[in-house]
């Protein structure tokens, strides 16, 4: 009836009086067996404008003073790269992205916040994110977009898919 992607693993919902467990754990098994010849849409690339540090991104500072950089440094870093959205979730939008350059890897914050504004660009351990919506977070939040990454008035929803590139672009 649906399936439900996440980091590592796929939520498949279905109904018993269709099918059984074991039919479908066959089907499944036989399909993952084949899935390089499964032809998957081109990603799309998607550029972000970030507005990096003071109000924006509370934790730009102690990036650079963790990983030993300066604040343009730690922004020129994360602008070079270009992310892969592994997948969507936490909240509807979430994409999780990767991976993030070592030289400012950073440890997730021990007591998450409870609310940080929506467009919130964090980073924690490889992985960076977009918070779609006002939401608690546990990432250090290094910057702020304007980008809206979720619509429920428009599918898809979800501004990004699982493959997607993106890459952020410094906002002045």
């Amino acid at each position: 009836m649906e399936v439900i992607p996440s980091f590592c693993a796929c939520l498949v919902i279905y109904k018993e009086e269709l099918t059984s467990y074991d039919t479908l754990a066959d089907i499944l098994r036989e399909r993952l067996a084949d899935l390089s010849s499964v032809a998957m849409p081109p990603p799309q690339v998607h550029e972000i404008p970030v507005h990096y540090g003071g109000d924006y991104g509370p934790d730009l500072s102690f990036v650079a003073k963790h990983c030993g950089l300066t604040e343009t440094e730690v922004m020129a870093r994360h602008c070079a790269e270009l992310y892969t959205v592994f997948t969507v979730g936490f909240i509807p939008g979430f994409p999780y992205l990767g991976t993030l350059d070592e030289s400012i890897a950073v440890p997730r914050l021990e007591t998450p916040r409870t609310r940080i504004p929506a467009g919130s660009v964090g980073i924690a351990q490889l992985q960076t994110g977009i918070h779609p919506f006002e939401s608690p977070a546990g990432w250090r939040i290094i910057g702020r977009t304007d980008v809206r990454l979720f619509n429920p008035a428009h599918p898809p929803y979800s501004m990004m898919q699982i493959g997607d590139k993106v890459r952020f672009k410094e906002e002045g």
